[in-house]
């Protein structure tokens, strides 16, 4: 088994504003919550081999006896492993590798509510669109099975969806994938090679920024402005940086919830047009819309179909199980990205592109999800401003997540304390590089109702003992009462 070394400088990155100076809790204490959060939430891999005690310890500033406390107590859970001529391993404890069920866990401390996860279960008809799928079946098996395009009914459906929105697009503009998450790899691998750069919206979706680094292709992040996005910043980068590509989530944007307006669209086509750089808009949250529908897509605004790249997925408006995804782009680069595909895997299963495609065909889009979440949205807002009034969060008008702003700089120190309460949530910095975003948290509000009252309630615990200080109001027994029913 290979084993990679994180240096010094990449560890302090990661961990970011780590320590809060004014906690009851020692530094060693607070170091290892950090560390074991980098370890849960996957910033740090398993396997990975960690600074020296002294090395760490010159590099944070602390006395070794401090970085060896630290590193005991993460042994002692399970977290770290030393092995001789290998140094100090990260690992999972035993506990942690088979969750009980999928929300909560068991874990050394108890019930452990995995607040991370943006995402639905199978929304009404997926059932039924898989026994049709079993149903057609028999009419696609005289054929290899193997069609790294996908399937014509399937890309038929996805063009046709497009059409629907204002988008003109033929099958032949269409490749299906493993889900969003592999189309952008495939696009990674087709446009950027090691070294080369690409522009990201940041924050932006976790999984891009590990695709990226594990491509060794070097982020470009281009923050976004109170409101919207900054064009200009945008055209900046895509000048001064030459950048391969550029990432952006134009539709109740994750984490932030966020939706581009049509000038906007227009304006960031226009300029990827002037500096030839080719634009990846990924559009998995499209569907996600809580008060309004998105505008038409940022590929209307490419009528040649060879700047604007677009990615979708049906993982978030029909189920994460499905695992079905696609790329929308002109026939030369989907003919490119079907030979690239088969270097990776030959096609995509069937059964789940017959169910696709009927879903699509169906076009009842969230349908009686819509409202579920926004009751659910609304539900959480209320809570947070009850008992974490201190916190400024808006209200998104679609997506799966509130994008919440801490007066401190404190995410990550307090998602690893929050685990010791119970809860497990995705601290900013998972949202961006270089240790950005150390004031803000992503809350999914895709749990029932009953679990987002038992999240606040450890999280306001989490918060008030970071603070060493009494929850912010004292009306917090209705609250407990659901997290003692629900344990």
């Amino acid at each position: 088994m290979s084993i990679s070394f994180l240096r010094p400088p990449s560890l302090l990155r990661l961990l970011g504003a780590w320590r809060a100076e004014n906690s009851p809790e020692p530094a060693y204490r607070q170091l290892a919550q950090a560390l074991r959060m980098l370890v849960l939430d996957g910033r740090v891999g398993l396997n990975v081999r960690l600074p020296g005690e002294r090395e760490l310890a010159g590099a944070l500033g602390l006395s070794r006896t401090t970085v060896a406390a630290a590193f005991d107590r993460l042994r002692d859970e399970g977290y770290l492993e030393s092995r001789q001529g290998s140094g100090t391993l990260t690992r999972l404890p035993a506990s942690r590798i088979a969750p009980v069920a999928p929300d909560i866990e068991m874990g050394s401390g108890g019930n452990l509510l995995n607040w991370t996860h943006a995402a639905l279960p199978a929304a009404p008809g997926v059932g039924r669109a898989l026994q049709t799928a079993v149903e057609m079946l028999p009419a696609f098996l005289g054929d290899l099975g193997y069609d790294p395009l996908g399937l014509p009914p399937l890309r038929r459906a996805i063009a046709a969806h497009f059409e629907r929105r204002g988008c003109p697009t033929s099958p032949d503009q269409i490749i299906v994938t493993n889900g969003a998450q592999q189309g952008f790899s495939l696009l990674v691998q087709w446009l950027a090679g090691p070294g080369d750069r690409a522009v990201i919206d940041h924050p932006t979706y976790h999984n891009v920024i590990q695709a990226l680094q594990r491509a060794h292709v070097v982020p470009v992040p281009v923050g976004l402005p109170a409101q919207g996005w900054d064009i200009d910043a945008m055209e900046a980068a895509f000048r001064q940086t030459a950048p391969r590509f550029a990432y952006v989530i134009a539709d109740f944007h994750n984490p932030t919830g966020r939706s581009m307006d049509p000038a906007t669209r227009r304006a960031l086509a226009d300029v990827a047009a002037a500096t030839h750089t080719p634009l990846i808009i990924d559009e998995t949250m499209v569907a996600m819309g809580l008060d309004f529908a998105p505008p038409p897509p940022v590929a209307v605004h490419d009528p040649s179909g060879r700047q604007v790249i677009t990615l979708g997925s049906a993982s978030k408006i029909y189920w994460g199980g499905l695992r079905v995804g696609w790329i929308r782009a002109d026939p030369q680069t989907i003919a490119a990205l079907g030979r690239l595909r088969t270097t990776m895997d030959m096609a995509s299963p069937v059964i789940e592109q017959l169910a696709v495609a009927h879903l699509l065909d169906e076009g009842k889009g969230l349908g009686p999800q819509a409202k579920l979440l926004r009751d659910r949205r609304d539900h959480l807002l209320a809570l947070l401003e009850r008992h974490l009034p201190h916190w400024r969060i808006e209200s998104p008008a679609g997506g799966l997540s509130l994008w919440a702003e801490m007066p401190g700089a404190e995410a990550t120190a307090l998602a690893a304390l929050a685990e010791s309460h119970g809860v497990r949530i995705a601290p900013g910095p998972r949202f961006g590089v270089s240790g950005a975003f150390e004031r803000f948290l992503r809350l999914p509000f895709t749990l029932p109702k009953e679990q987002l009252a038992v999240g606040v309630e450890r999280l306001a615990q989490a918060d008030a003992r970071l603070h060493a200080r009494m929850p912010v109001g004292r009306d917090t027994s209705a609250l407990a009462l659901e997290a003692d029913r629900l344990i």
